[in-house]
């Protein structure tokens, strides 16, 4: 998916209040405070001076002028920071069935409730298939070379989807957990057990029950950012 303006490089002073980041412009050296569209822990991404990217825009009805989408590791790679950016770029990749493994399923339903009080990210619906139930999850966390990890701070909610699935695959129906690595520098995936271990141990009970678990990277640049090759599940050989 293509970001709607072109976004322009700045230096981290400090994230703050979650949804806050102040920021200097290359360039100019001007000040800013820019959205972050990320609640979670953002660990090891928010460091004051890290080079990132932001988004401007001209809406009026924007308090903040800029958005923050990316960092730059300055080696070649970027890790995206906007956790609303995976459902839209995994529901155009399902649109166009371009996910092999679900690539069977014609009918895309975003939002749809099921489960206690709960929305599935996509329900997909063929003739002749049962229906699946796909969760998305925005993966940015990296603490070892090459291994993307999830999730980056205690996940309630994250375990409760968990159960949800569990509950749909023992009732016959595809329940897919897809983790989206919002990173260019990692080739597998984990979960991130000493952060998390109700989550990590609601993973493995998932597993048993039937749901199935996805794992895809992206490819990332300052002016897009679009699903790469699948990863693997586990961490790497020592």
């Amino acid at each position: 998916m293509r970001f709607q303006t072109d976004l322009v490089p700045a230096r981290l002073i400090r994230r703050y209040k979650r949804f806050l980041a102040d920021c200097t412009l290359e360039g100019s050296g001007v000040e800013v405070t820019a959205h972050c569209a990320n609640p979670g822990s953002m660990m090891g991404l928010a460091e004051p001076g890290s080079r990132i990217w932001l988004e401007p825009n001209d809406d009026p009805k924007k308090k903040l002028k800029f958005g923050w989408r990316l960092v730059d590791h300055e080696n070649g790679h970027f890790t995206g920071v906007d956790t609303a950016l995976p459902n839209r770029a995994v529901r155009s990749a399902l649109q166009e069935r371009q996910i092999a493994a679900l690539s069977n399923y014609g009918t895309v339903r975003p939002e749809v409730k099921y489960g206690e009080n709960t929305r599935i990210d996509f329900l997909l619906s063929e003739s002749g298939l049962p229906d699946a139930y796909v969760e998305v999850k925005s993966v940015t966390l990296s603490r070892q070379s090459g291994l993307a990890e999830f999730p980056d701070s205690v996940t309630a909610r994250g375990t409760k989807h968990l159960g949800e699935l569990a509950q749909m695959a023992r009732e016959g129906h595809r329940a897919v957990l897809l983790y989206l690595v919002q990173r260019t520098d990692c080739t597998h995936v984990a979960m991130a057990q000493d952060i998390d271990p109700v989550y990590a141990a609601a993973h493995a009970e998932a597993t048993k029950a039937g749901v199935e678990t996805l794992c895809i990277g992206t490819h990332i640049t300052p002016q897009e950012v679009t699903l790469a090759a699948p990863l693997a599940l586990g961490r790497p050989a020592m």
